[in-house]
């Protein structure tokens, strides 16, 4: 069986640092791994504090990433779930959210439209409870936690890297990004 070539220059996914174009961010805002670690431990602290989740749900893709570490630390059982661009539930969360305290992890969260689809899908199955959380609360929508309150354009640090012609540099888009506006 022989497979249809690959296109050599990929478009770039949209990411966590995309946002709509009504809102305009004052400037870059550049996450390493050190500073992505204390977010998640700040977002494990107020959850530990206020909720006791029985089990994490990360939303795929930039939201598995903190969502698995929260899990981590507060030692609870981690799943995700999966929405397309487009708003569609590709990968919806586990039975075991049954009548369990659910926490529902993303990375940035705008005007809430993914946590929404998001929550729908766990509530569709019934759980004791579910609250939501995420690294950056960039806009509108009010998320029951979150680490940092931020209106920048963010870059994480998963996400600063693709391959492009068979190697791996800076995302072209936010190349642009980082010459247009000085990182914060």
């Amino acid at each position: 069986m022989t497979l249809p070539p690959r296109s050599p220059r990929p478009t770039p996914r949209p990411s966590a640092g995309s946002r709509p174009a009504s809102k305009t961010p004052r400037g870059v805002l550049q996450v390493d791994w050190a500073f992505f670690g204390e977010l998640c431990r700040v977002l494990a602290l107020k959850v530990f504090r206020e909720y006791d989740p029985d089990v994490v749900i990360g939303i795929a893709k930039a939201g598995v990433i903190p969502g698995a570490v929260v899990a981590s630390i507060l030692q609870r059982d981690f799943a995700s779930i999966a929405i397309t661009h487009e708003g569609s539930v590709i990968a919806g969360p586990p039975r075991l959210v049954t009548g369990k305290r659910v926490l529902l992890v993303d990375e940035t969260c705008e005007s809430g439209s993914t946590m929404k689809l998001a929550l729908a899908a766990v509530r569709d199955l019934k759980p004791a409870a579910v609250k939501t959380a995420v690294s950056f609360k960039t806009g509108s929508y009010k998320p029951d936690f979150h680490a940092l309150e931020n209106e920048n354009f963010i870059i994480l640090p998963w996400d600063l890297e693709v391959i492009v012609d068979g190697e791996i540099v800076v995302r072209p888009d936010y190349r642009a990004k980082l010459k247009e506006t000085p990182p914060r």
